[in-house]
């Protein structure tokens, strides 16, 4: 039976948050610990539920303080961290695909290959 529900803890955790001095590490365990008897309470699954909530509400509410990266991490908002722009059309997604079935490689390895070629090009 939970302690609280995912979205109090989840409020609790945004207070605790904020609170931190700009540039604080390991925020996810630094939140628990301030949490007090509450953290310690609360099962890690709902611990990492009310976390991966907090961090979504952080990054929207206060995008001025901090940044939700692709894969979920969050990070202070100081211009050190550039997000990754991951979006591709699905026609070049697939002509992607074909053009390393015909070359008979990954389309990683494809995507690798264009990049250095395109880094020789530019040297030129």
């Amino acid at each position: 039976m939970a302690v609280l529900s995912k979205g109090r803890l989840s409020k609790m955790m945004l207070e605790k948050l904020l609170d931190f001095p700009f540039g604080a590490k390991n925020l996810k365990e630094n939140v628990t610990f301030r949490l007090g008897i509450l953290g310690q309470l609360s099962t890690s699954r709902e611990i990492n539920a009310a976390w991966n909530e907090t961090k979504k509400k952080a990054a929207k509410l206060y995008p001025d303080k901090f940044i939700l990266d692709g894969r979920g991490v969050l990070y202070w908002n100081d211009g050190s961290v550039k997000i990754l722009d991951k979006k591709i059309s699905s026609a070049n997604y697939k002509k992607l695909n074909e053009l390393a079935n015909e070359e008979d490689c990954t389309v990683n390895s494809l995507v690798s290959k264009l990049i250095s070629h395109y880094k020789k090009q530019k040297k030129r």
